[in-house]
């Protein structure tokens, strides 16, 4: 997996606080910016971190490229609704012996990792197979339809791909650029850097915490899992794990403000 924050909202918790500023101050939009340095950014942030008015949190985003990680994991994220995504096409870029993601679980159990490449293996076998018998039989009708041989071979293999792909597995590696705001990336940390979340995702999840943290540390310094920043939310599903998802989260601030 490899995840970078592309671009983000140019001083983003300063905007954060202008909102703020022009929901509790008689400031205009000529001087509603003025007088928000590094100190009163903070305590404006603060403020509306403690009032719960998160709506002034959305004009602020942030962009991910994210690589390496599973088909799987884009059905996941992909339900966070208030997001942007593109997403590379297996309609029109071919898998030619496709790259996967394996879970650790199997990872760690030699049989059951020898197994799973197997099968891996032959997913890209039977995709070879299916694309290259639905393209011959899709250039021959260009060809027959007048259209030259080059042009013919060119549409023929997206066609064929466009059909193949269904064999595809979920581990097959996708890649993802994302678009967020703070307030939708509070909710996406709070539900997905839970230790009950999968994996991957969670994986994911913390890794773009400490990106974001690194630029935004006041905007996300409540952001996480509720065990983090009081009890843990899951109720009889809690993973019993508070102590050390707090350290986990330590670390991750931590190594962001040293980069700082």
């Amino acid at each position: 997996m490899k995840v970078k924050l592309l671009g983000y909202t140019p001083e983003p918790e300063k905007l954060v606080a202008a909102a703020a500023k022009f929901c509790y101050s008689k400031s205009d939009v000529d001087d509603i910016m003025d007088g928000l340095d590094d100190e009163k950014t903070a305590s404006y942030v603060k403020m509306i971190s403690q009032l719960g008015h998160s709506s002034v949190m959305e004009h602020s985003s942030f962009t991910f490229g994210i690589e390496g990680v599973s088909r799987s994991l884009l059905a996941q994220i992909t339900r966070h609704r208030i997001a942007s995504f593109s997403v590379q096409s297996q309609r029109y870029v071919r898998e030619n012996m496709f790259e996967y993601v394996i879970p650790p679980e199997i990872a760690e159990n030699k049989e059951a990792k020898a197994e799973f490449i197997t099968a891996m293996e032959e997913d890209q076998r039977h995709y070879e197979k299916i694309a290259a018998i639905l393209k011959e039989k899709h250039k021959a009708n260009l060809l027959s339809e007048g259209m030259s041989e080059k042009a013919a071979n060119s549409a023929a293999d997206k066609l064929a791909i466009e059909d193949a792909r269904f064999v595809l597995p979920n581990a097959c590696t996708t890649k993802i650029m994302m678009t967020m705001n703070c307030r939708s990336l509070e909710n996406f940390f709070s539900l997905r850097c839970c230790n009950r979340a999968q994996w991957e995702i969670r994986a994911l999840a913390q890794e773009m915490f400490r990106l974001v943290y690194e630029v935004a540390p006041h905007v996300f310094s409540n952001a996480g899992p509720s065990c983090v920043h009081g009890g843990c939310k899951e109720g009889k599903m809690s993973c019993g794990r508070v102590k050390e998802m707090c350290e986990t989260f330590e670390k991750l601030r931590g190594g962001a403000e040293q980069k700082q």
